[in-house]
């Protein structure tokens, strides 16, 4: 019990400033529970490939009025997850979509989900390479076993047809069976653009679509935020009007009123 034994010192400490035996006991316990957890943790995400720690109550939801964030706080009990029901984010970029799935990701792999991550892209070119190795069938079981797959960034890059039919087998494995969350910066109407077939792309969402959570966020980049901050600290004095027009443009306004 690694993790008890590095608590041991500080709770022998705390005994003799009067903690009693069931509460060092207790608290010995708790430190190997929590090591246990964590290493559960890092593992989940070593093998679920995610590509940052961005939890759930490290979102800034005053930043996102228009987010429901009790709404958000339904899904990380995940009950979705024991429905084996759908998740999609739509929002324009910079949002916090990849944000938010990612935390309901930690939020299953905290719980003993097994999770896997991919951008739309990355899980296409997996599908088509395996596809020309002859182990397609075996990829495609690899990815219908997780109960939480996350795929990112639905219409950012183009899809090819072959690419597009492998995904749709995909998320007919994974209908009724496990769970998806998806996030997208186009909307839905769109998406027959993305896949290069109106059919097969309406196909999918009724899919999806079928048992689902649609969060739709409308609402300022937070990335575009963090270069309005800097601007405040570099210029105190300015407005924010100046801040948001190119310097370039301000200077020549500057000479046509002088």
């Amino acid at each position: 019990m690694p993790g008890s034994l590095e608590g041991l010192d500080a709770v022998l400490s705390r005994v003799d400033s009067g903690l009693g035996a069931a509460e060092a006991i207790s608290s010995v316990l708790e430190a190997q529970i929590a090591l246990r957890n964590n290493r559960r943790l890092q593992a989940a995400m070593r093998s679920s490939r995610l590509p940052a720690v961005k939890t759930l109550s490290d979102f800034d939801f005053g930043f996102q009025p228009s987010l429901k964030r009790e709404q958000i706080e339904s899904l990380a009990t995940l009950g979705f997850v024991e429905r084996k029901e759908n998740v999609v984010f739509l929002g324009p970029p910079g949002v916090g979509k990849t944000h938010l799935a990612i935390g309901l990701a930690i939020a299953a792999a905290q719980h003993g989900r097994r999770v896997y991550y991919g951008t739309l892209a990355d899980l296409i070119t997996s599908l088509e390479e395996a596809h020309a190795a002859g182990k397609l069938l075996h990829r495609m079981k690899t990815l219908t076993h997780p109960s939480l797959l996350v795929v990112d960034e639905i219409g950012y890059l183009p899809v090819s047809r072959t690419g597009a039919m492998h995904f749709f087998q995909l998320m007919s494995r994974r209908y009724e069976h496990a769970s998806t969350v998806l996030t997208s910066n186009k909307s839905f109407e769109e998406w027959g653009e993305i896949f290069g077939d109106e059919v097969m792309a309406a196909a999918l969402i009724d899919r999806l679509l079928h048992h689902c959570h649609i969060v739709n966020i409308r609402g300022n980049s937070f990335r575009m935020r963090a270069h309005s901050d800097l601007w405040k600290q570099l210029h105190p004095d300015g407005d924010s009007a100046s801040a948001s027009s190119p310097p370039r443009k301000r200077q020549r306004k500057k000479e046509l009123t002088t």
